[in-house]
């Protein structure tokens, strides 16, 4: 049975002007979903019953002030001259490797602060981004934005996708008018899926503390990687072609990630694993 959302609309409500985007919503569900499942389980691992609540205080504004910097900074040619814009965070314009960074380094300071390991909450939480991740590249889906290359809609239909996802992907494009484009968004979303599942099943293999994490950016480094290839809206490194920011970063992501797993490996002792209060 087809799907009816032939139209779908990025507004999901109004209260007079302000207007109230899926988008919005869908990243705060993702957020909220995250926080429970990162929640129950710092539970089990000893972690203080306010801690990623506290946490999130912190790391949500910072995340998002971090992620509009980057953007910003790889789009400078164009904010150095509309330096008035640069604020306009409303007009779009985030990066979610700038969130990362603002979300790691606020972890790691507040983790400090609160005297717990960094890389053990990292651990609980790894599986808890994928999951914000998954929901939030839905907020893309909404908005018809994070979308690759065009393609057939035939391409499309042979992806066995639903009518819904396939109307959806039908977008007038300023560089290649009107056409079915690859959902990109799709791609990166079931592939945090597959990563989620993996993160979930190597807590029960009991790794060496960190690994969960490392692992994670290894993971998404991979796919966004490959992913971030395909796309018609890539941030290049300083606005140079074809050098697409999000793939250096994810080459510098799988580098780090598989050193500081052989690293700690050979030289970390003694070895705490993820079970470890």
């Amino acid at each position: 049975m087809d799907f009816l959302l032939l139209d779908l609309n990025p507004i999901a409500f109004s209260i007079g002007a302000i207007h109230v985007r899926w988008y919005g919503i869908l990243i705060a569900s993702g957020i909220v979903l995250a926080y429970i499942v990162g929640q129950h389980e710092g539970k089990k691992r000893g972690l203080p019953k306010d801690f990623f609540a506290d946490l999130l205080i912190w790391a949500i504004p910072i995340s998002i002030v971090s992620a509009r910097i980057y953007y910003v900074v790889m789009e400078w040619k164009f904010y150095g001259a509309n330096p008035d814009k640069i604020i306009q965070i409303w007009n779009g314009g985030i990066a979610i490797h700038g969130a990362l960074i603002g979300a790691v380094v606020t972890a790691y300071v507040f983790c400090r602060k609160k005297g717990v390991s960094f890389l053990k909450v990292a651990d609980i939480a790894a599986p808890s981004i994928l999951i914000g991740q998954i929901v939030g590249r839905w907020g893309n889906f909404m908005n018809q934005e994070a979308y690759g290359g065009p393609v057939s809609e035939e391409f499309l239909r042979n992806l066995m996708l639903p009518d819904f996802i396939i109307n959806q992907m039908y977008i007038n494009d300023p560089m290649y008018g009107v056409s079915y484009f690859h959902p990109t968004f799709l791609y990166e979303s079931l592939w945090n899926v597959l990563g989620l599942i993996l993160l979930l099943v190597l807590r029960k293999v009991n790794l060496r503390r960190g690994e969960i994490f490392f692992t994670y950016i290894i993971w998404y480094s991979i796919g966004r990687a490959f992913i971030e290839m395909l796309r018609t809206d890539s941030l290049y490194l300083f606005g140079i072609e074809p050098i697409r920011i999000a793939v250096v970063v994810s080459i510098l992501g799988i580098i780090i990630g598989t050193f500081a797993i052989i690293y700690r490996r050979i030289k970390v002792k003694p070895v705490v694993r993820y079970k470890d209060q």
